[in-house]
């Protein structure tokens, strides 16, 4: 295969809005090591929870909210947003990591986890759509920190994104039991 780079247009990123959060900080730290959990496990899983059961808002720079029209149709979107404050060198680094950067889990590549320090930190969640207000959104589910740009906002379509049945090795099954529990 030919890895060579094709004729593409430049690649650029226009943010679209701003999240506003109660997070303040990540709870993972990408460094020359790895991931480091900044927290015991049990207060992440009550962060987890406090996602989960969170509302947090998105806002929609006046330029774009236009392009909300009909987004109030929809139970669930999908938004893709830029983790800010992970630093741009210590990211590249990294390869493989331990999970949440827990060393009781066996390393992985970077693409086989929900790591936000990856070489295009693009970060996507499925989140619940409580209300429009204008060019603001309140959702459920977000963990995106406080002041994260917006990439982008697109309605979850469970016919596009929705697979019937899906697999996850042993130990995502492992932290997806943990944060449940």
């Amino acid at each position: 295969m030919d890895n060579r780079k094709t004729d593409w247009p430049e690649m650029v990123l226009e943010p679209i809005g701003r999240v506003i959060s109660e997070i303040k900080r990540p709870i993972l730290l990408a460094g020359k090591s790895g991931l480091t959990l900044q927290e015991r496990m049990d207060k992440v899983r009550a962060h987890h929870r406090k996602i989960r059961d969170g509302q947090s808002e998105l806002l929609v720079f006046d330029r774009w909210a236009p392009l909300l029209d009909g987004i109030e149709g929809f139970s669930h979107i999908l938004v893709l947003y830029w983790p800010h404050l992970i630093d741009p060198q210590r990211r590249r680094t990294l390869e493989k990591v331990h999970p949440m950067g827990r060393q009781d889990l066996p390393e992985q590549g970077i693409f086989a986890t929900c790591s936000p320090a990856r070489p295009n930190p693009v970060l996507v969640s499925a989140v619940r759509l409580v209300k429009r207000q204008g060019n603001i959104l309140t959702v459920q589910g977000l963990e995106a920190v406080d002041n994260s740009p917006i990439i982008d906002i697109k309605p979850y379509v469970t016919s596009y994104y929705g697979p019937c049945e899906t697999t996850v090795p042993d130990w995502m099954a492992q932290i997806q039991r943990e944060m449940a529990a």
